[in-house]
């Protein structure tokens, strides 16, 4: 079985949209689950999906807990395999969740597969996460409103992790899937339609989140010798993006937590690191003014 879980927050409108088109592509598949967590919405959302109990479970965290309310969902799944949406995300066609299943039933090494993201008009969303070039291939990462995972692989290491509350999550379980010896595989025919976009969400939550959850993951996987750089350019970067959006006091806090919270540090290994060369440049601060990303 495969269970779709996605978690919404205060955006009815998408909410609604996005199980129109689950029951479309869902339609007469009894080896699809569909989960539902609601993350103390108080504009309607929780209400609306209690009126869809009779074909997905619902599930209310009765407060905002971030990425911690889509791990309440994670464990209540019972699929062997669970495809990660957003509220505003979901999978363009029954192929598509065919594919996903196909992949990680003849491919045991496989531990995710990363979906191809599209805009609502068809146009492929690339970014730093998946490889540059549209085909089929082992990837760095994936994006998080569209991959599919192996549950007890996903549970082994840890869900998401939950004091990032938001972004950088996927970085997170992407290096955690690849330390424990499973393939991380793009596959452009496994298609999910994200509606979402960046200028959307709040400047504060662009800065203080990316710039706290990024120094964490310098500090966790990576040596002395390069984390000194990284948390030098992570602090600039965030820095001048802070003062384009007017947003310090947000930037002073999220650098405060990111060198007071204790970090165990569980350096890659050098294969992993090289890995992991796409998120290098895009926390290096030379590759960011020169371009070369």
């Amino acid at each position: 079985m495969l269970s779709i879980v996605f978690l919404n927050y205060n955006r009815l409108s998408e909410t609604r949209h996005t199980l129109d088109q689950l029951q479309k592509v869902c339609a007469n598949r009894s080896d699809i689950e569909i989960i539902a967590v609601d993350n103390g919405s108080t504009d309607g959302t929780l209400e609306f999906l209690n009126t869809q109990t009779n074909w997905i479970k619902v599930i209310s965290t009765g407060a905002n807990l971030g990425i911690a309310g889509y791990n309440i969902g994670f464990e209540q799944s019972s699929g062997k395999y669970i495809l990660v949406l957003d509220d505003d995300s979901y999978p363009a066609d029954q192929k598509t969740l065919d594919n996903l299943i196909s992949y990680l039933d003849q491919n045991p090494q496989m531990g995710v597969v990363a979906c191809q993201i599209e805009n609502p008009e068809g146009e492929i969303v690339h970014t730093w996460h998946l490889p540059l070039e549209d085909q089929p291939q082992n990837s760095l990462a994936f994006i998080g409103c569209g991959f599919a995972i192996r549950r007890d692989l996903f549970k082994e290491v840890g869900w998401y992790p939950e004091d990032f509350f938001l972004y950088q999550n996927e970085i997170d379980v992407a290096i955690k899937v690849r330390r424990a010896g499973f393939q991380i595989f793009y596959a452009p025919n496994c298609r999910v339609v994200h509606r979402g976009k960046p200028s959307d969400r709040p400047n504060w939550r662009r800065i203080y989140y990316p710039t706290r959850n990024t120094i964490w993951l310098i500090r966790r996987y990576f040596p002395l010798s390069s984390s000194f750089y990284l948390i030098f350019s992570r602090l600039c970067i965030g820095l001048i993006r802070a003062l384009q959006c007017r947003e310090l006091g947000w930037y002073f806090k999220a650098v405060r937590e990111a060198f007071q919270t204790p970090i165990p540090v569980q350096v890659l290994s050098k294969p992993l690191r090289r890995e992991l060369n796409p998120f290098w440049r895009q926390n290096s601060l030379w590759h960011q003014l020169t371009g070369h990303l």
